[in-house]
């Protein structure tokens, strides 16, 4: 099933889609959060959900952030191998964890903001794994358990901010817009493998990302299971594997985004969105 959430900024309502039509749920269900997710609310959704019953949402109908702004946002940097030689960095023993502000979080066709006083601001497409059941202290082999689906993900960073400026990373991946997500969530019956999955991205129509997350470093069971031993990682919770190659921070000579760029980025089976760029206003 793909879970949406539709509506002006703020005041998203929660849908499905089906076969390319949006319907709307928001009379059974209240929201897609930790409350529905923790208990049996999907399982009643995918069940009884009946087409010709539900209201049909248009398509031109913006849509938001797939899940409704979740306790923490965890990211894992440096994941894909040609990603950490690109970087010029030593593939980690462990994986790499920092956070992102949930306030960074918008819809997937939402306008990217250029910070103020940003110099290096960069895309990476990336799968985020959405928590469906708390996971505290969980085997490698329990991971997928906990686990409620898949959604596009462009972890927008400003590389002075995350490296130049001291301190950790999360002040360069925490600006507002930088959490672009969706269009769906999609659960994780419909996904065959989250370790052999395409991911692309584009700019102003050029290839820039072209991946695979069989390049993982750590795949999905290792980073779910490995979270858990040092925080109870809670329904609704989102976590953001890392990128491939080809991201601007790795470019020949380094290359950032600007005001007017065009960005389009999809993982095969979750969906594309596209973003326009645009400097900060006053």
């Amino acid at each position: 099933m793909k879970l949406i959430r539709f509506g002006e900024a703020g005041l998203e309502k929660p849908g499905v889609e089906l076969d390319g039509v949006r319907y709307d749920v928001s009379g059974f269900v209240n929201d897609y959060d930790e409350d529905f997710f923790a208990g049996d609310a999907l399982v009643q959704l995918q069940s009884t959900f009946d087409k010709e019953k539900a209201p049909i949402v248009s398509n031109i109908i913006r849509l938001g952030a797939p899940v409704k702004r979740p306790g923490k946002i965890i990211c894992i940097g440096l994941n894909y191998r040609k990603h950490a030689a690109e970087s010029g960095m030593d593939e980690p023993a462990e994986p790499v964890v920092f956070f992102k502000a949930t306030s960074s979080m918008m819809g997937p066709n939402d306008t990217i903001i250029i910070p103020k006083n940003s110099k290096k601001t960069d895309w990476e497409v990336e799968l985020a794994v959405v928590i469906g059941k708390r996971a505290n202290y969980i085997s490698k082999e329990e991971a997928l358990d906990h686990v409620a689906g898949y959604m596009l993900h462009n972890d927008v960073s400003e590389r002075e901010f995350q490296i130049e400026r001291g301190g950790q990373w999360v002040k360069g991946k925490s600006c507002d817009t930088f959490a672009p997500l969706g269009p769906y969530l999609v659960t994780k019956d419909e996904i065959a493998d989250p370790n052999n999955m395409r991911l692309w991205l584009t700019l102003n129509g050029k290839k820039m990302q072209d991946g695979n997350t069989s390049d993982f470093i750590f795949n999905v069971q290792h980073v779910v299971s490995y979270l858990s031993q040092f925080m109870s990682l809670m329904p609704g919770d989102i976590i953001s594997t890392g990128t491939p190659e080809g991201v601007g921070f790795g470019q020949k000579p380094p290359f950032y985004l600007k005001d007017g760029d065009v960005i389009e980025l999809g993982i095969d089976g979750l969906g594309s969105a596209k973003q326009d760029v645009q400097d900060y206003a006053s």
